[in-house]
């Protein structure tokens, strides 16, 4: 099917009790060439990869179901073990109003995904010796050199010095006290810079006419919302980093990645700012409303974004990229592998090792996991109450995209959707329990 998807009532249903046996063609199937590059890693066999293909099709008929009831517009997703792809299937619609099917190819924007390849490349530049995790973030960029933390008090907000400079490792492990500048006692200062409450839901760069250094030396100068070292905090620590490398590294932060991780990786899709021969590729933004309806997102910062049509010269190291799930599948990939993939190394065994245990103890407080350098680390699965073994890691995006590694099990998986916002979508821990629930053969197979 490459023409608009029909509307008719009749032609919906038809579709619907369609799509699921598509999509259970493209994962259990052999794929065609296209497909199989598509997807990023080799086909396997799910029998010899120890899933059983019965418990894979309750995958599938889950995600038909989201798309059936509109919760979702559309989604690709990939479970792959030990480096061949055991399912994958895409559902749904890139684009609603043209009827646009989705494919294996779709583009999707990333956000906080970004900030896993960016904690790659500092840590690139960690073992070349051209970085330090102690190393004081003023170092390259002096407007942090005099942080303040901004205090609450019974008389009011006061400013007060920060009592630790901040460090690289602060920015891996998002402990820098940077939050996204949208807390009642900061968010004044950070809009009129251009940022927090300006900038969509406080991450969002892409429509800044400036470098991103330019944007986060303007951010040095503007109120902590914690002091470093004492909270872990999610905000702009990550597209601070993206600016130590580019300074560190003397490239612009998009050259750095394609030349280091995206063209040795074979991640021939992900950019900061798409091309224009591939523009159609891109999926559509969808909200979901407060009665739980999909309506397309707006324009700008909190709905399509410019990746496109903007300005196309911040480089968010934060949440910038725009990818597919088969190059996302390829990163990661490398990191389950221990830094390499199909003779490329983009990090030692070493390196990826500390990457993903728990850097922080207690200042990271969900029950049951840790935070590495860029990555949540799943450390009790009993007190998390999730599936996966210890030492699992991954993140997602503000758009509802999600992925995990499980190293003990050689689990990479990627979900992609594109929601913002994506109220109440529970899609993603579905996802994990169903992929779980499907492998019936645990190798404990460490794959570095």
């Amino acid at each position: 099917m490459t023409g608009p998807i029909p509307t008719s009532l009749a032609s919906r249903t038809s579709l619907r009790r369609l799509r699921p046996a598509l999509g259970l063609a493209i994962g259990l199937a052999v794929l065609s060439p296209f497909a199989a590059a598509a997807q990023g890693l080799p086909q396997g066999n799910p029998s010899d990869l120890g899933f059983a293909p019965d418990r894979l099709r309750r995958i599938e008929a889950v995600i038909q179901s989201y798309v059936d009831q509109e919760r979702t517009p559309g989604v690709v997703a990939i479970v792959a073990r030990n480096g061949k792809v055991a399912w994958s299937g895409s559902y749904g619609l890139a684009d609603r109003e043209t009827g646009r099917p989705m494919t294996a190819d779709a583009l999707f924007r990333i956000a906080s995904q970004t900030k896993a390849v960016t904690s790659v490349a500092a840590m690139i530049l960690v073992e070349e010796g051209r970085l330090r995790l102690g190393d004081r973030v003023s170092r390259f960029m002096p407007s942090f050199d005099s942080v303040r933390v901004a205090v609450t008090t019974d008389s009011g907000r006061v400013l007060v010095p920060a009592t630790h400079a901040i460090t690289v490792r602060d920015l891996l492990t998002q402990t820098a006290g940077l939050s996204y500048g949208t807390g009642r006692s900061i968010r004044d200062d950070y809009e009129a810079a251009g940022l927090g409450p300006a900038a969509g839901y406080g991450w969002y760069l892409a429509d800044k006419a400036e470098p991103v250094c330019t944007t986060m030396d303007r951010l040095g100068r503007l109120p902590l919302a914690a002091q470093p070292e004492e909270a872990w905090i999610y905000g702009y620590a990550t597209d601070v980093l993206g600016c130590v490398v580019e300074r560190a590294s003397g490239l612009p932060l998009d050259k750095f990645f394609q030349e280091r991780i995206f063209t040795p990786l074979g991640m021939h899709h992900t950019w900061f700012f798409p091309p224009d021969a591939v523009a159609g590729r891109m999926t559509t933004v969808y909200a979901v409303t407060a009665e739980g309806t999909l309506v397309r997102a707006p324009d700008g910062p909190r709905g399509q974004g410019d990746y496109l049509a903007g300005p196309r010269q911040n480089f968010a190291g934060g949440a910038g990229l725009v990818s597919t799930a088969g190059d996302y599948l390829r990163f990661l990939e490398m990191l389950r592998n221990g830094g390499a993939l199909e003779g490329a190394r983009v990090l030692s065994p070493a390196t990826v090792s500390l990457m993903t245990i728990d850097q922080v103890d207690s200042l990271y407080d969900d029950p049951g996991f840790g935070f590495g350098l860029g990555f949540q680390i799943l450390e009790h699965p009993g007190l998390a109450g999730d599936y996966g073994n210890p030492g699992r890691f991954g993140w997602g995006g503000a758009y509802a995209t999600n992925y995990w590694v499980d190293p003990t099990d050689g689990l990479v998986v990627v979900l992609m959707q594109q929601l913002l916002p994506g109220r109440g979508i529970d899609l993603a821990g579905r996802f994990r329990t169903m992929v779980y629930a499907a492998l019936t053969q645990p190798t404990r197979t460490q794959g570095r």
